[in-house]
């Protein structure tokens, strides 16, 4: 059987044949039609493709939410390229370990993010940068081509790559448990399948009006909803940061079907002024994840206005979503991360035994098997080979339990990860650079209940006897040279030992207790 080409870049270009006048995104006000989008990416395809760029290439983004990140990405899979959005927080050393770990040829980066870009730039395989935006390359950005200008060449004469299942998409790094971050594969076939399992199951329609608030560098910015949109015939109204007001009134103005948010979102729009006056009747496919939802959150939006906020569970790996709460249930299941995809396996599996959990309300390790889970980590045949089991399990990390209906319910983490306003941090990357603090001689990182955040981040030290414990804005302003700030700690408390188990490794339960003031 003939591969079939399911690249995103080919699926544009079809929309473009067939509606050229249709609006394909919406940036500061600008329409963009679905004829014009597909204009630009096939330019700087162009572009890219004399640089150097080709099949199996890396090519990096760092920006805000942007059109430009759109074309980038389109014109990246043009070529057969692997895109790999950069998280627009991260510190200069860890934007040097993802480039330099991925081997990316070629760095797009918004004007706002080319200083720190440079300054570690020398020290990475890139070959070609890039500047994004309207602005032209020049004087400071001598180095730099200005994408506007490749987009202004002639457009590409070669035809788009065909891409299959098995072909790598995209790379995202997540923050891996040694301290580094780790990149996870996914291909088009991950990012196609979770697209079918979406409208299998959530009330998605061709032509529906997607509002893109989410960091788009996030799985679930990206393709929760809005590359399915993009590609599919609707319209995406693009905004670079997310602001409660603003997107109220987007909501309104643009007649906004679908959305994707963390509960920090959900919650900040419910506080604001103006939400119990906002229309929100045009809501649809409503989708919060990526942090534990209050059942609060879930009863405030469906008695002001009417809207099932829908709750889903899934991860970066999972592309994103492995269960999805129906609309119909958001009120009955409250607190349920809700029921398989079409296309995915799900079973709970005794972290110790592995043996497969059966009995209703029993915990276990959430254990995902399917064609949207990836195929594994970027030459990290050791993660890969710890996170997957010989049936082809991934393993979450995560602890659950299915109630009598088969619905779940996430209760615990099997791993240390703490989640914060819908962002990954992991303790063991803020501990290796708290131990480079002068004067502290141990630390340890925990995540605490927090209303708005769903979790934040405590450090517990101990420090050399005469030296003076530091204050928590000394070690932000010191971690802050290494770590995005979202990975900083909120609070710090000194101790003058940490708590330990028989076998000498750190108790985080009472290091808990401790910080949450038990």
């Amino acid at each position: 059987m003939a591969q079939v080409d399911i690249s995103p870049a080919t699926a544009l270009y079809r929309r473009a044949r067939y509606a050229p006048a249709g609006i394909a995104l919406v940036e500061e006000e600008q329409e963009i039609t679905a004829a014009a989008l597909a204009d630009s990416v096939r330019r700087l395809a162009r572009g890219l493709a004399e640089g150097g760029v080709r099949r199996g290439d890396r090519v990096a983004y760092l920006g805000l939410n942007s059109a430009d990140f759109f074309r980038t990405m389109l014109a990246a899979h043009h070529l057969g390229a692997v895109y790999v959005p950069l998280n627009f927080r991260l510190a200069a050393d860890e934007i040097r370990h993802i480039l330099t770990d991925c081997g990316a040829h070629t760095l797009v980066a918004e004007e706002g993010h080319r200083e720190i870009a440079e300054s570690v730039l020398d020290e990475t395989p890139v070959r070609r940068r890039v500047l994004a935006g309207t602005a032209a390359a020049d004087g400071a950005a001598a180095s730099w081509r200005a994408l506007a200008d490749l987009t202004a060449s002639e457009c590409s004469d070669r035809d788009p790559q065909p891409c299959g299942e098995d072909d790598l998409a995209v790379l995202m790094y997540t923050s891996g448990t040694t301290g580094r971050p780790k990149g996870v594969m996914l291909t088009h076939g991950n990012v196609w399948w979770n697209a079918v399992n979406v409208d299998g199951m959530v009330d998605t329609r061709p032509h529906d009006v997607n509002l893109a608030v989410a960091p788009l560098f996030h799985i679930g910015g990206l393709n929760a909803l809005t590359l399915r949109a993009l590609v599919r015939g609707g319209t995406v109204v693009v905004r670079r940061r997310f602001d409660a007001g603003r997107t109220l009134r987007d909501i309104a103005r643009y007649r906004v079907d679908s959305l994707f948010a963390v509960p920090a979102m959900f919650a900040d729009l419910s506080q604001h002024p103006d939400f119990a006056t906002a229309d929100l009747a045009s809501l649809r496919a409503c989708i919060v994840a990526g942090a534990a939802v209050p059942p609060r959150l879930i009863r405030v939006w469906a008695d002001a206005h009417g809207v099932m906020l829908q709750q889903a569970w899934g991860m970066t790996e999972t592309a994103p979503f492995a269960t999805y709460l129906p609309a119909e249930h958001t009120l009955g299941k409250t607190g349920s991360a809700g029921i398989p995809m079409p296309f995915t396996d799900l079973c709970l599996k005794n972290p110790v035994t592995g043996e497969q959990v059966v009995t209703p309300m029993e915990r276990g390790e959430i254990c995902v098997r399917g064609a949207n889970v990836t195929p594994g980590y970027w030459d990290d045949p050791a993660a890969t080979a710890a996170s997957f089991d010989s049936a082809g399990w991934f393993h979450s990390g995560d602890i659950g339990y299915l109630d009598e209906d088969g619905y779940l319910y996430v209760v615990d983490r099997l791993k240390e990860m703490i989640i914060s306003g819908g962002e990954n941090v992991y303790p063991a990357e803020l501990e290796r650079v708290l131990a480079e603090f002068p004067g502290v001689t141990e630390a340890a990182v925990v995540g605490v209940p927090d209303v708005r955040w769903g979790e934040t981040v405590v450090a517990v030290i101990t420090c050399a006897a005469g030296t003076p414990a530091p204050t928590v804005e000394q070690v932000r302003e010191f971690a802050g040279r290494y770590l995005a700030r979202y990975k900083l700690p909120t609070r710090v408390i000194v101790v003058d030992e940490l708590p330990r188990n028989a076998s000498g490794k750190l108790a985080k339960a009472p290091l808990r207790s401790l910080a949450a003031g038990d």
